[in-house]
């Protein structure tokens, strides 16, 4: 079984049910990737639901003040944020008749839009074929497939991505969502689950870890 197979059946068993899962409403998915920026899954639960019913399309946000978009992020940090989301609706507002993108290299020029929020919005709200690398992903595929001590250059690891993501929406769709919950649920930053992730056959960082464990073969004299 491929690489990518292992994963989705993975998957398929194991995804939490997370809200922004549910939905491939563009807006909806751009707000939850602008909250999960720096801040647990845990918090951004209780945030979502309150900000999307105050704002609940893009031109209400873009229409709102910048006062009533503050206190309905207020408690979750890193205003900046906010601030560049507010900025991002009254732009798309402006020069794309209300209507998000779906290209990345157009979502990149959005305020508060990187190379990593652009693909999360072209692929979860567009099932578009394209990469997304989150902090969790990676770290996996820097496990599995390169040097963990030593790391893997931005463009080596987004070339990477590229090569692994399937060209089918749907499943592109479902092999980013699953490389981000394996880092997020076994692929851990500390004290990884390897016994538990499923393509543990193929990380080069566990065959490391079996070759430094595994006691040297006695040498004849």
């Amino acid at each position: 079984m491929t690489f990518t197979r292992k994963l989705l059946a993975w998957y398929k068993r194991n995804a939490r049910v997370l809200p922004w899962r549910e939905t491939r409403n563009p807006y909806a998915i751009l707000v939850s990737e602008f909250m999960l920026q720096q801040t647990q899954v845990s918090r951004v639960m209780d945030y979502y639901p309150r900000f999307l019913k105050r704002f609940p399309t893009l031109d209400a946000l873009a229409r709102s003040k910048p006062k009533a978009v503050m206190e309905a992020w207020d408690g979750l940090g890193y205003y900046a944020r906010a601030r560049n989301l507010h900025r991002l609706a009254r732009e798309v507002t402006r020069l794309h008749d209300g209507t998000l993108p779906d290209k990345p290299e157009e979502l990149r020029t959005l305020p508060g839009v990187g190379q990593y929020t652009a693909g999360a919005v072209a692929c979860f709200a567009y099932e578009k074929p394209v990469p997304t690398v989150d902090t969790n992903v990676r770290r996996v595929l820097t496990r599995v497939f390169g040097n963990a001590k030593v790391g893997m250059r931005n463009a080596e690891l987004w070339e990477l991505a590229s090569r692994l993501t399937p060209r089918q929406g749907k499943r592109a769709w479902r092999f980013n969502q699953a490389l981000m919950e394996l880092g997020a649920l076994v692929c851990t930053p500390r004290k990884p689950k390897c016994p538990e992730c499923p393509v543990r056959s193929d990380c080069l960082a566990v065959r490391s870890a079996e070759r430094i464990r595994s006691p040297r073969a006695a040498h004849p004299r």
